[in-house]
């Protein structure tokens, strides 16, 4: 097996770059010609994804967070579907949201080593989004509201290490805006004053909140979780039931399914995705079917 693996040296605060000979021995002491490269900046992993040449790999790795991976899917999905290598993980960043749905628990990056290694994939859903002049896709979920002002708070408090999403979101509870969103999922129109919206492909987010327990990552749909306005106090009654999933029980809560998402209104609202700020408002969100091959467990090996 010949691998490239995408190291992101900035990972979890700038800790993952001193793990590159830890994983250079890993994959030798497995039998794995692994090419490892450190990434350069923003965008570098995408670009060097889309330019690779066919036939060199078996697959392509992204060893980092969910931003690593974001860039490493963009790279696969600018390349024709016959040519697009097997993607692996390895979880070396603060939140590893999409590790969750490997079975891989938190930055345990040699379970992942061996997870590739066996060679199983499964074919699984991309999200497809148009912006304006924008397209990009993701693999976990795109959200927007009060979740994107979260994500950005959560920055200032990144030595917290996987906590930072949670006292991220905490802190931004101090301002509670909501909006009057419109969408069209599937040709049906849905209009709510909405607190924040997630269209999942996949379960988690910021590590521990199981914002979509129904998604499926195979299942050819995308699911929408959107909580109405309300007031702090009932959000923050409503804040400990994301790490169960059973917020979705609330009737505050709004859970759709759908192929096709269209985010009509109201334009310019920014947006998160898998870690990452890009793409605004209006929107048409698309699930690609089974577009990537992912070394990952059978249905039937899934964790919980």
């Amino acid at each position: 097996m010949r691998l490239l693996v995408l190291l992101n040296p900035q990972a979890h605060s700038g800790r993952a770059g001193a793990l590159l000979a830890p994983l250079q021995t890993a994959c030798a002491a497995r039998g794995i010609n692994a090419e490892l490269v450190l990434t350069q900046g923003a965008g570098d992993a995408t670009e060097r994804i889309a330019t690779l040449g066919t036939g060199i790999f078996d697959g392509v790795v992204a060893a980092g967070g969910d931003g690593t991976l974001f860039e490493v899917v963009n790279g696969l999905m600018q390349r024709p579907a016959a040519l697009r290598e097997p993607l692996g993980l390895l979880p070396l960043g603060t939140g590893n949201a999409f590790a969750r749905e490997l079975g891989l628990a938190g930055a345990d990056w040699s379970a992942g080593l061996d997870l590739i290694q066996k060679g199983q994939t499964r074919a699984v859903d991309v999200g497809e989004v148009t912006a304006g002049e924008e397209r990009f896709w993701f693999l976990n979920m795109l959200g927007a509201g009060f979740v994107e002002l979260a994500g950005r708070a959560s920055l200032r408090f990144k030595k917290l290490g996987r906590h930072s999403y949670t006292v991220g979101a905490l802190s931004a509870l101090a301002q509670c805006p909501s909006w009057d969103l419109r969408f069209e999922l599937d040709g049906e129109v849905l209009e709510e004053d909405t607190l924040f919206f997630e269209v999942a492909n996949s379960r988690y987010t910021g590590t521990d909140f199981l914002m979509a327990p129904d998604a499926r990552i195979d299942d050819g749909l995308l699911d929408l979780v959107l909580v109405r306005r309300a007031n702090r106090r009932r959000i923050l009654r409503l804040f400990p039931t994301l790490f169960k999933g059973t917020h979705v029980q609330a009737p505050e809560v709004v859970c759709r399914r759908a192929k096709q998402i269209h985010v009509l209104a109201p334009a310019g609202l920014g947006c998160t995705v898998d870690g990452e700020f890009i793409g605004a408002t209006p929107l048409t969100i698309q699930c690609r079917a089974q577009a990537l091959q992912l070394f990952a467990p059978s249905n039937s090996d899934q964790s919980a």
